[in-house]
């Protein structure tokens, strides 16, 4: 039976991008938004047979969970989500970023986003972080981007399933440690936002060299 996907503050950029990637892919898709009818708008708009719902309906229809909204928003969007995730997967997208210095490495107290998303949804959701370092915009088109997916997460199996989503979207999914690493991740995304301005780059991303062999 296959699994339906949430993408929770689909109606962005990045969620939108990757919604629009998985159901071409042939997912079940869900948009969620604050708005119902932004949602259902934005679904309409992108096709491939994607639903919108409000956020926390989204979140209660999905098996599996991806929350693609801004650090600004991260903690309001987590509790509203909160009391419908509990035994899912929950991949937290959110890089902490803070306007107008988006060039500049600024973590939270906490570590990273990713571990404030961990605080905030306690041990009952199967927590994976991704997601981080590739363009949105360039993920909007057909095509390979340029970019591996790093997958962070203390749950391997969970970490395996969205290994899988970022190979059902065209990407090479790649298993980057336990949840606390993120935080690399997470940094690493101003030093791109930098790296393109400064080398007018369309979307600078990661790729990891080396052969890789199938993990243990």
């Amino acid at each position: 039976m296959s699994q339906t996907i949430a993408v929770v503050g689909g109606t962005g950029n990045l969620g939108s991008a990757i919604a629009w990637r998985l159901a071409k892919a042939g997912h079940q898709v869900i948009i969620g938004s604050r708005s119902a009818e932004a949602a259902i708008a934005r679904a309409e708009e992108l096709g491939h047979g994607l639903t919108g719902m409000a956020n926390a309906d989204a979140a209660q229809a999905g098996d599996i969970v991806l929350v693609t909204v801004p650090f600004s928003a991260q903690a309001a969007t987590l509790a509203d989500i909160k009391p419908h995730v509990a035994g899912k997967i929950v991949v937290d997208t959110t890089v902490p970023l803070v306007p107008p210095k988006v060039m500049r490495v600024q973590l939270p107290e906490e570590g990273s986003a990713a571990i404030c998303a961990s605080n905030l949804l306690g041990d009952d959701v199967r927590l994976v972080a991704a997601f981080h370092n590739v363009a949105a915009h360039r993920l909007a088109e057909d095509g390979f981007v340029d970019c591996d997916i790093l997958v962070f997460g203390d749950d391997k199996a969970a970490r395996a399933e969205v290994v899988a989503l970022a190979e059902a979207i065209g990407q090479r999914g790649i298993h980057a440690g336990p949840l606390v690493n993120a935080a690399a991740a997470e940094a690493m995304t101003s030093l791109l936002i930098f790296i393109n301005k400064n080398y007018k780059v369309d979307g600078a991303g990661i790729r990891i060299t080396g052969e890789l062999n199938a993990p243990d």
